[in-house]
């Protein structure tokens, strides 16, 4: 499958040339979603200035088992590969704990908290909400404001599940391949 918008190629204006540098993988060119996006200065702009990977209200592992959950539920192999290969080490997600985000339900891999989180993304794919049973068990485990960031971090990563997929990108060179049989709609 060919991408459907070819990315951006240098030179590239100077605040988006400034940005790319940042978003960098060391010993990579910028990642296609980024240089894509590129093409359009504004549009670039909202996307990059919006990310979640910074420190916040969540832990890199309760991050990265949010984002892979998302991307697997969207059948994003682009994104997902890409987290799988540059955060998951350093989150502690090896390989059955990769695939557990791959496979329908709750794996007996993930620790209580971890389970929540499971769950949580499989309610708000679905259903673009929380019930109220589930709400009280996170409330439990996550503050308020970390509640607030794993709303914003499904719906950001939907959002970036549909870019990849729509915009037909190709997986990244170094990122860990998605399986095939990986596809939506786990649970």
């Amino acid at each position: 499958m060919s991408p459907r918008i070819d990315p951006a190629k240098a030179p590239y204006p100077p605040a988006i040339a400034k940005m790319l540098e940042r978003l960098k993988t060391p010993g990579e060119e910028p990642l296609s979603l980024f240089r894509t996006l590129a093409r359009d200065e504004r549009l670039f702009a909202r996307f990059t200035g919006g990310g979640l990977l910074d420190p916040g209200h969540l832990s890199l592992r309760d991050r990265e088992i949010v984002i892979h959950r998302i991307c697997a539920l969207n059948g994003c192999g682009y994104e997902w590969g890409v987290h799988a290969a540059i955060f998951a080490p350093a989150a502690g997600l090896d390989t059955e704990r990769l695939a557990a985000t791959l496979a329908p339900g709750v794996a007996d891999c993930w620790s209580e908290d971890e389970a929540l989180l499971i769950a949580f993304c499989d309610a708000v794919n679905a259903r673009a909400d929380v019930d109220d049973a589930l709400w009280a068990r996170m409330a439990l485990a996550f503050s308020e404001e970390a509640l607030i960031e794993l709303l914003m971090l499904a719906g950001f990563y939907r959002t970036v599940s549909l870019l990849a997929n729509s915009l037909r990108l190709r997986p990244e060179a170094f990122a860990v391949p998605f399986p095939s049989q990986a596809s939506p709609n786990l649970y």
